[in-house]
């Protein structure tokens, strides 16, 4: 057993603690795993409940702080939900695993077990996602979105005691807290499609630490890595974030992955779609370099239908309605 201490960087909510046991785990399987110490980081998104996401500077509010610590040397990895996640990460940095993708899709819970259709005419339906208000007023215009922050049971305890008629969570959080027994409906990624990387744990490290980066390779899988780089190649050729109101999935299908995407108008009375597909050629395998490519065609064909300007005109609208 190697005798070197791997500091790992995480949150410290019930979930984001789930994720650096995981890989903590999973390292551990390993020969010659390290001792490993995992490290409680508080974020802005920690500190900041009370504030609509949407409506705070800047972005990766649960992954900046984790990362600086990276960046200073006081952790040697970080562990995070991929989602959450920049698609440019900091200088010196480098995305070391992409562990093996749990279901992609949205998962809504209800008190009285209805789906989304069925629910009352102007339902409170609780997320702190502009993705997936713009999403549910396409289908459900009628519905009356709800601010949301908290950690997973502390959500599911609001809607319980009535602060709401819905709440839409990630299916992969629940799953790996035990709480599926909760989820009235899975939301199709056709209709609903989710956010990009939603289900992958990250692993980062810093680019020039090979002892850490030779550990964390081992954990990568490479039908998630196809996947996350073809979705967030298309995001970052957007410049979207989490205050963009996007959806994309890409699944791989024997030698060809496919990738679809979304975008919507916040109040769902617009949607630009698209998808592609990249297939291995005769003599190698698909590479993440081929779905990166992806991504990018992907977002330029969304582009050309429109997609700057409707992200444009959302991003105003927030800013007239920000205080």
């Amino acid at each position: 057993m190697n005798a070197r201490t791997l500091r790992i960087g995480t949150r410290a909510s019930a979930l984001a603690l789930w994720q650096a046991r995981h890989v903590e785990a999973l390292l551990s399987k390993r020969p010659g795993a390290p001792c490993i110490e995992l490290v409680h980081i508080r974020t802005a998104g920690d500190a900041q409940r009370e504030v609509p996401l949407w409506q705070t500077e800047g972005r990766a509010f649960f992954t900046r702080e984790i990362d600086a610590a990276l960046e200073q040397g006081t952790i040697d990895a970080a562990v995070h939900s991929l989602k959450d996640l920049p698609t440019a990460l900091a200088p010196g940095l480098a995305l070391a695993a992409t562990l093996a993708r749990q279901d992609p899709r949205d998962a809504l819970l209800t008190r009285a077990g209805e789906s989304l259709r069925q629910l009352p005419p102007r339902a409170r339906i609780g997320t702190s996602s502009l993705r997936r208000r713009a999403f549910v007023a396409r289908i459900r215009p009628d519905a009356v979105p709800v601010e949301l922050r908290g950690n997973v049971p502390t959500r599911i305890e609001r809607l319980q005691r009535g602060d709401y008629d819905a709440i839409i969570l990630a299916a992969a959080g629940l799953a790996r807290l035990g709480l599926t027994q909760h989820v009235t409906e899975f939301l199709s990624p056709e209709e609903f499609p989710p956010a990009v990387s939603q289900g992958v744990i990250g692993v980062c490290a810093r680019a020039d630490d090979e002892a850490t980066l030779g550990l964390l390779r081992a954990l990568d899988d490479a039908a998630a890595r196809l996947a996350v780089s073809a979705e967030r190649s298309l995001l970052q050729r957007l410049e979207g974030g989490c205050q963009v109101p996007l959806g994309a999935l890409a699944e791989a299908r024997g030698d060809t992955l496919e990738l679809t995407a979304a975008v919507c108008a916040l109040d769902g009375s617009r949607e630009l779609r698209a998808r592609g597909t990249a297939s291995a050629s005769p003599c190698r395998s698909l590479t993440p370099a081929k779905a990166i490519a992806l991504g990018e065609r992907i977002a330029d064909e969304l582009l050309a239908a429109g997609a700057a300007e409707l992200i444009a005109h959302e991003r105003s609208r927030l800013a007239v309605a920000a205080p």
